[in-house]
């Protein structure tokens, strides 16, 4: 039956050895090494000061916005009792009186 023929051909697999490659090739670590030191001599003095620009831009974009934020949500200040007291009496009448 087909199933006993699936069932013969999975227990087949199962036993086969595993011939894949499981190390490296030759020389494959030396030319990694080679590639990364390569890549880091090409970088030129503007591509360094791009890269920093840009984080710098993003930490200034996040300070305006923490600057913008705290501004909205900073309570103002409640009003001096100097100045209530000058807004529901008059100065001049005060001052007279004390003459």
């Amino acid at each position: 039956t087909p199933e006993e023929k699936w069932q013969r051909l999975v227990s087949a697999t199962r036993q086969a050895p595993d011939a894949r490659a499981t190390s490296v090739p030759y020389g494959f670590t030396t030319r990694v090494v080679a590639q990364v030191r390569i890549a880091g001599a090409r970088q030129s003095v503007g591509a360094v000061l791009e890269r920093m620009a840009l984080r710098a831009l993003g930490v200034a974009c996040l300070f305006a916005l923490l600057g913008a934020v705290i501004h909205y949500v900073q309570p103002q200040p409640s009003m001096l009792a100097e100045d209530i007291f000058f807004m529901t009496e008059d100065p001049a009448a005060i001052l007279l009186e004390l003459s």
